[in-house]
């Protein structure tokens, strides 16, 4: 039967009709229509089941906050679950599919599980799946995995795209209601002001456009017309629909998402775009919620909120039943009533749980004839998959019926509660307004700016303004807007309603809903408190209110009032749940932006990358770049390769390209200080010019990188790090200061990418930069571990005096796109020295010939620096860094704890990567003692033969010791414990 009126709805346009279908079933509505109304329109009242009893369910609401009507959309790689039919535009052809429900939506064999309600109440699932053990794997999963879950999850891949944008506002209003507009225009008369206003939907104007009034003389929609008009032709405004404010995090950072194509049925270009923002301030003008009330029942299809009931009528011409019984306890639901009547559709009753509303509004619906029924509740509301009747009681009774009502629809009102997400995503307090019956912000106590003040602010509903005239007035002082003229009569106050009859039984309670889409119910919090749970988390855990896609928007207020009424105690003393970001759920591939396919994990490339691509470079993924692992020569095995530029470099030159390697820039009066704690050893009496190695733990103590520090001036220094840690190293940085020492004077910026860096090595390294000229390299004035600033040939350098291979080395760094240039004059001017490229293998055979670390290799997250044999590089003398409390535990001073060696075998062949070290006897687990592994090892081309580095209990003190180590298939291979320092262990060939 179809349920569209005659006349009204003023957002669809009747003559673009529009197909779709619902579960198979064609169907039709009109541009403007969303899927909940159309479907409203074609007679099409119950939408989906609910989640634990799988009761039919229709909609609630007319928004976001809309429980129930999770659709399906779409299909193959379009398909979505999960979509509130009440925000989906309806566009040509759409394909819904209703959710939770088999074989159908009208007979849903999950239906069993209301009839064994009572045995499923909250938390029953913590107390049944725990025995009989096996049960679990065969039984009690598999059961819970077919039942988990609303809509399908697709199958194909994500056929849209979509996009990130960035944008800077001196003032972003979010939006576009009486309150968002007159913020705008407020903000709009400082033309040097930029601002942006967000709209979540595709008009202007929030309720007013339904609700009506009269601003400036005129109705609330011409007001708004102009006033749009205004901001679109302000040089100095950007106005953006279908954009929702997501989240408000620190320092004025925001995150909007707007729907591009959701409402079209062309659907090429992104479908959706996320704006990353920063704000000097954001006004929150994102209105109100009306909240239901819980009576018993109240889940049957045909209750609705009241302000949804006259969104259908109004935006939509849909009406969702002919006979409609009001209940509220605030004057606002009188409005639908009146709405209603206009439309001449039939008001069975208002029943209003206040002892004697009299106000301008109440009047009036009485005076058209419709029979208010004051200080009364809904005892019961009848019917299974349809409204038939409602049962009317006193409020203050426990339920008793005194008048049966035969309807087919409720639209009920327990008043409005201000939409606060935004506000308190980044810290901003709410306080409880008693007379309203409402949380709302705290305006002493706001999210705080990066220069302490609040920069969020809200305004009109969002504030707790309800009244036109209200909104009105608290907009223009939040905004400084020009005076606008406007009235609102006087209502009549709300009487705080958390469940009808106040008075009622537990047999009652067991069917007053909370939590629509979970099947929260009244008698769940109850029990919660009951059984302990009386910490609002707890109890949100415990018995699932208003988690999922709901997150507390229509059921959270009524809970807490209920959980607070069974503790005896205030809805102030019980508090809120925490808002979290985003306000509603957003599709993943939204916050992927473009990140996907090849791009998901774009490769970084040297800038060399090229030139060595084009002489058959083996390449090996080293974090998100790819280093060259080796350069064979035609004929040439890997090894083979890998052996020649080991002896090259060695004997003669060699030249890698080191660009990879982290540079993280920290700067400010503290850096010395902050660096001191970020490293073992000290950083803050390093010279300028000069170079010290360095080792970063984290607060267990474990080593987690390691690098080169140069100190550039008095408030600079340059960290290298590993090329895996470039991106984690900075972060940890960022940690920290933003954390915990966030009034130190220190800025850290990754410069990774802005330099190449050239090492040049070898014994003839010195020869050959001073044939590029320019600059002096000699040992005098540029000495091991210093650096300098010059020029060499064409370039402007700065050259680094160390050495990761034992040999006399620079590491040559210059802006990247100098690199490459810098790469082949070396190259060209090395020629008759045989310069060698080489790879990451002869540098890691190199590093261990001499012993040198490598983070990862020689550590794996367990290791400390006492560990390697690094207490040199661990300061005496400080007070504190990162690590050192973690490094006094008794558990890191055991004498038998692995320490690094080197290793070699008797044989000289190789040790097995990761081999273990076979001890003497068995374990308490039975298994055979092990005395340590193999953390590296390789055929050193230098020494012919194989050398390994590696943890061994107590390995230091048992030099020259022979243990034995596994091998994959054969039999144990002896190892002699030796020196990790294979090869010029006094180090003259570096210092030079």
């Amino acid at each position: 039967m179809s349920r569209r009126l005659k006349t009204g709805g003023q957002l669809i346009d009747r003559s673009k009709p529009l197909e779709f279908t619902f579960d198979g079933k064609p169907m039709r509505g009109y541009s403007g229509d969303t899927l909940a109304s159309a479907l409203l329109a074609n007679g099409q009242l119950v939408m989906g089941r609910s989640f634990k009893y799988h009761r039919p369910r229709s909609v609630v609401g007319s928004g976001p906050e809309e429980p129930n009507a999770l659709m399906q959309i779409g299909e193959g790689g379009r398909s979505e679950p999960n979509q509130r039919a009440t925000v989906q535009s309806l566009w040509d052809g759409m394909v819904a599919r209703s959710q939770n429900a088999w074989p159908s939506l009208a007979f849903d064999v999950g239906r069993v599980n209301d009839l064994g309600a009572r045995f499923l109440p909250a938390g029953f699932y913590y107390k049944t799946f725990m025995a009989p053990q096996p049960f679990w794997k065969h039984v009690f999963e598999p059961v819970i995995r077919k039942a988990a879950g609303l809509g399908a999850a697709p199958t194909e891949a994500d056929a849209d795209r979509y996009e990130f944008r960035y944008d800077f506002c001196d003032t972003l209003v979010v939006g576009g209601g009486i309150a968002g507009l007159i913020a705008a225009l407020g903000a709009m008369r400082r033309t040097d002001e930029r601002v942006m206003l967000v709209e979540q939907k595709g008009h202007f104007g929030g309720r007013a456009m339904v609700d009506g009034g009269v601003i400036n003389g005129q109705p609330a929609a011409e007001w708004v017309k102009n006033a749009v008009e205004i901001l679109e032709n302000a040089n100095n405004v950007k106005l953006v629909n279908h954009c929702e404010g997501s989240g408000v995090y620190d320092h004025g950072y925001v995150l909007c998402t707007q729907d591009l194509t959701g409402f079209k049925s062309d659907k090429t270009g992104p479908r959706e775009r996320v704006w990353r923002l920063r704000a000097g301030r954001v006004i929150t003008a994102t209105g109100a919620i009306e909240r239901p009330l819980s009576f018993a029942g109240n889940d049957i299809p045909g209750v609705v909120l009241a302000s949804a009931m006259r969104d259908f009528v109004v935006n939509h011409g849909v009406s969702i039943g002919e006979r409609t019984v009001i209940v509220t306890n605030n004057d606002d639901a009188y409005r639908t009533a009146k709405v209603l009547i206009a439309q001449g559709l039939r008001v069975a009753a208002v029943v209003d749980a206040r002892p004697n509303p009299n106000s301008l509004i109440v009047n009036e619906v009485r005076a058209m004839g419709v029979n208010v029924h004051v200080g009364r509740a809904v005892s019961r509301v009848h019917g299974d998959d349809r409204v038939t009747a409602v049962s009317i009681c006193l409020q203050a009774g426990e339920g008793a019926v005194m008048q049966e009502i035969r309807c087919d629809a409720v639209a009920m009102s327990g008043g409005w509660s201000p939409v606060v997400h935004l506000w308190s995503h980044c810290g901003g307090k709410l306080w409880w307004d008693e007379a309203r019956a409402m949380f709302r912000p705290d305006e002493d106590n706001p999210p705080k700016g990066a220069d302490g003040r609040g920069f969020v602010i809200t305004a009109g509903a969002a504030s707790g303004a309800l009244t036109l005239a209200e909104v009105i007035e608290d907009a223009i002082e939040v905004a400084g807007a020009d005076a606008i003229d406007c009235s609102s009569p006087e209502e009549d106050a709300i009487l705080p309603v958390w469940i009808m009859p106040e008075g009622a039984g537990p047999k009652l309670r067991a069917k007053m809903w909370l939590d629509f889409q979970n099947d929260v119910k009244v008698s769940d919090i109850r029990l919660a408190a009951q059984e302990g749970f009386e910490s609002v988390e707890h109890a949100k855990r415990y018995t699932t209110l208003g988690m999922a896609t709901d997150q507390g928007k229509l059921s959270n207020i009524n809970g807490l009032a209920v959980l607070a009424d069974r503790l005896d105690s205030t809805i102030p003393q019980v508090g809120t749940t925490t808002f979290r970001p985003p306000y509603t759920p957003t599709t993943i591939g939204a916050l992927a932006g473009e990140a996907r396919g090849p791009t998901f994990q774009p490769l970084r490339k040297t800038p060399t990358h090229e030139w060595a691509e084009a002489r058959g470079v083996y390449w090996e993924p080293v974090g998100y770049w790819r280093r060259a692992y080796c350069f064979p020569k035609p004929g040439e095995t890997h090894e083979q390769a890998v052996a020649r530029e080991v002896k090259n470099t060695r004997q003669s030159l060699g030249i890698i390209d080191a660009s990879t390697l982290g540079k993280i820039l920290v700067r400010g009066p503290d850096a010395g200080r902050f660096l001191d704690m970020m490293y073992t050893n000290t950083m803050s009496t390093l010279k300028p010019g000069r170079c010290r190695y360095g080792l970063m733990c984290d607060e267990n103590g474990f080593l987690i990188d390691d690098g080169v520090v140069a100190r550039i001036d008095d408030q600079s220094w340059l960290c290298h790090t590993t090329t895996g840690g470039a991106d984690r190293i900075h972060a940890w940085m960022e940690d920290w200061l933003q954390c915990e020492w966030w009034d130190w004077q220190v800025h850290t910026v990754n410069l990774t990418e802005q330099f190449a860096q050239i090492a040049v090595v070898g014994p003839n390294a010195r020869k050959v930069i001073e044939k590029l000229g320019g600059m002096d390299v000699s040992s005098e004035t540029l000495p091991f571990m210093a650096w300098a600033d010059g020029r060499l040939g064409d370039f402007d350098v700065r050259a680094y005096r160390i050495s990761f291979s034992g040999e006399l080395s620079y590491e040559l760094a210059v802006a990247s796109a100098q690199g490459l240039a810098l790469w082949e004059a070396v190259m060209e001017a090395g020629a008759e020295f045989n310069v060698t490229p080489y790879g990451t293998e002869a540098l890691h055979i190199m590093r261990a010939e001499k012993g040198f670390i490598m983070i990862g290799d020689e550590t794996d997250g367990t290791v400390i620096p006492q560990d390697l044999g690094l207490d040199w590089a661990i300061s005496r003398k400080k007070d504190d860094f990162l690590g050192k409390r973690g490094q006094q535990r008794a558990e890191f001073q055991k004498p038998d704890r692995w320490k690094l060696v080197g290793l070699e075998t008797l044989d000289g062949s190789a040790l097995e990567d990761g081999a273990y070290a076979i001890g003497q006897g068995i374990n308490d687990n039975g298994q055979t003692h092990v005395q340590g592994r193999v953390t590296s090892t390789y055929i050193s081309p230098t020494l012919g033969r194989g050398i390994a580095m590696g943890l061994v209990e107590r390995g230091p003190d048992r030099m020259g010791d022979v243990i034995q180590f596994t091998r994959i298939g054969k039999d144990p291979v002896d190892a002699k414990i030796v020196s990790p320092v294979f090869f010029d262990a006094e180090g003259e060939k570096a210092n030079v």
